[in-house]
């Protein structure tokens, strides 16, 4: 992995910060939408630290460089920062979080400047309560991004990519539907409206799609809805007749950058709150717009302050995380054309490497995989970087491999491939790991456990208002037990046509897992691993749907959810260890097998090399 020299940016940066009289200069990952994946002009933090990872907070000081950044990019991190930089391993025992250190460092009322459209409300204000309490310091929202400024003109300009109707035979609900659940959510609210600023809500909201940012199909703008109107906030260049035609009379057109002018107008004209046990003499009371936990700093001022806002968990997202029955069956059947994408795949990088005896490097496997994926149907791009590494890069959990900079795969050595697609009719993320040589004992029962993690969790069933939080351990009990764990979640919402890591849903120990319970619709992914750095690693990765199920008993009068799964790809034969697999395990992986058999052969009618692979992959233990 390229290390970049930061020292002349780092310079630079200081020079703006004497220059405004800050003395800590904060630079999250997000955009001004919060978004994990970004686009290329978005992506400051990394411009200024070097580290390319997608989660992580740089803080500058006049005189030191801090990098924070969790579990699954710790090794990545290491390899990436100069001398610059000190990184802050998130989650660790003793070691501070990016606010703790930022707080430190401003001890004695030093001033601390962060761009308020890259930060949250919530996030701010916890921020500037720790500065002024602990530090006597505080915080400034500096509306010029300084980090902007040192990249000047090679910064790359803001993507002006067309939007796309997304066909009601895909979404499966008109978007003057999904306003009306909305507005039924103010009125329970008694809100004058909301403003979205997640740019997946967006997309899901109107029924359109985008490319301004790359593997996650959405554009830059905003929404605000209130009870009986409702406004798009985008470059109207990027809107075709289509587009237009499909809003209609339905919505406002507004360009992207005036939303911020129009909050101030928005909460002056925002309706009157009744209350009918309010005295004459009472101050008049106007009603609140709703904004997201998640929505900048900035949206929350530009309506008046946080006295002037709900701040909620979106009901956007809520909604949109839970999919209707027509997006649930594009998941079934975009996994199943992907997962023989996949084993094409896989039974071409066998023969490449071990019967032709050639030479093959990450990004090479990479593209091959991405050629076959996108003559299926419906194929609309990657959802993601594909993540192919050999050897020791496995146990790089996020590792992107980099033309001309990247490993000859080792037919000898585990070849972990986190791959994933977007179909007009769902998103795909599949993980397999392989081996087309003699694999270690370790490597063998690191695989057979970390199954066993992915079966636990699959099986699972459990009463409704359970959380992902609390079905997390099902998918560590069995490495638990060999005194072996992983630093990354187990499992993250998966959009439909939309972004690959999908809030508010997931499993694993994050505090909003155990907000948010899992519901009839949702999907997820169910990815255990291990990892032994500079050895290799090991992550198997299904996508599995929560429905209803029925059940012997029925305490508490509640329905009682299980999880289907659709990832339609073989495990590797060579890794499981039978001996370690209870007679329920082995049922499941031979059911599991049988399954991708027959949803998938069928495509290899004319391809003896990969229907001799999946007969052999899929053969019954």
């Amino acid at each position: 992995m390229e290390r970049v020299n930061t020292s002349k940016r780092l310079a630079h940066l200081r020079d703006l910060m004497k220059e405004r009289k800050l003395d800590i200069y904060v630079v999250p990952s997000e955009d001004s939408h919060q978004s994990e994946y970004i686009a290329p002009c978005d992506a400051r933090r990394e411009y200024i630290s070097g580290f390319s990872g997608s989660a992580g907070c740089a803080v500058i000081t006049l005189d030191k460089a801090a990098l924070a950044t969790d579990g699954r990019y710790f090794n990545q991190a290491s390899k990436q920062l100069d001398d610059n930089w000190t990184l802050l391993k998130q989650g660790l025992e003793d070691v501070p979080t990016w606010q703790e250190w930022t707080t430190e460092q401003a001890e004695g009322g030093k001033k601390v400047g962060v761009d308020p459209t890259v930060i949250t409300a919530p996030e701010a204000r916890k921020l500037s309560e720790s500065l002024k309490k602990k530090a006597g310091s505080s915080l400034i929202g500096e509306r010029e991004n300084l980090v902007d400024h040192v990249w000047g003109a090679d910064r790359p300009p803001r993507p002006k990519e067309k939007v796309m109707v997304q066909p009601e035979k895909y979404s499966g609900n008109k978007f003057q539907s999904k306003l009306e659940e909305v507005r039924k959510e103010l009125d329970k609210k008694k809100a004058a409206g909301i403003i979205i600023s997640m740019l997946d809500e967006v997309a899901w909201l109107f029924n359109l799609r985008g490319s301004d940012i790359p593997y996650n199909p959405v554009f830059f703008s905003y929404a605000a809805v209130t009870l009986t109107t409702a406004r798009i906030y985008v470059d109207s260049n990027k809107l075709t007749d289509e587009v237009k035609d499909h809003l209609g009379t339905d919505v406002e057109i507004r360009p992207y950058d005036s939303l911020l002018s129009d909050l101030t107008a928005m909460s002056e004209s925002a309706p009157i709150a009744k209350d009918a046990n309010a005295t004459a003499s009472a101050p008049v009371l106007k009603k609140k717009y709703l904004i997201s936990t998640r929505a900048s700093w900035a949206l929350g001022l530009g309506l008046g302050g946080e006295e002037q806002v709900d701040e909620i968990r979106s009901p956007v997202g809520d909604a949109k995380a839970i999919k209707n029955a027509t997006e649930l069956q594009g998941m079934r059947s975009c996994h199943i054309r992907d997962g023989a994408a996949l084993s094409e795949y896989f039974a071409w990088l066998e023969e490449t490497l071990v019967q032709r005896a050639e030479t093959l490097d990450e990004v090479q496997a990479a593209d091959k995989l991405e050629a076959i994926r996108s003559k299926r149907e419906h194929f609309m791009g990657l959802s993601f970087d594909t993540i192919s590494s050999t050897g020791p890069h496995a146990a790089v959990i996020h590792y992107k491999p980099e033309r001309g900079n990247c490993s000859t795969i080792d037919p000898k050595a585990i070849y972990l491939c986190d791959s994933g697609a977007q179909y007009l009719d769902g998103t795909t993320d599949t993980t397999r790991t392989l081996h087309f040589g003699n694999p270690t004992g370790m490597e063998v029962k690191a695989y057979t456990l970390v199954l066993k993690g992915v079966i636990a969790l699959d099986r699972a069933i459990f009463p409704k208002g359970t959380t992902g939080f609390a079905l997390d351990s099902f998918a560590r009990q069995h490495l638990w037990r060999e005194g072996l764990d992983y630093r990354h979640g187990t499992g993250h919402g998966v959009g439909s046509f939309l972004n690959v890591h999908e809030g508010p849903i997931g499993i694993g120990t994050r505090s909003q897992y155990s907000e948010v319970q899992l519901s009839a619709g949702n999907v997820l992914s169910d990815e255990p691993g291990y990892y032994e750095d500079g050895n290799f690693g090991i992550r198997i990765e299904n996508m599995i749907m929560a429905r209803e199920t029925s059940t012997e008993h029925n305490f508490g009068d509640k329905p009682w959810l299980c999880f289907e799964h659709v990832t339609m790809v073989p495990m590797c034969r060579k890794l499981i260890d039978p001996a370690l697999l209870t007679s329920e395990e082995k049922t499941w992986l031979n059911d599991y097998h049988r399954e991708v058999w027959e949803k998938i052969s069928e495509f290899f009618k004319d391809d003896q090399r990969t229907t001799d692979w999946l007969q052999r992959e899929t053969k019954e233990i």
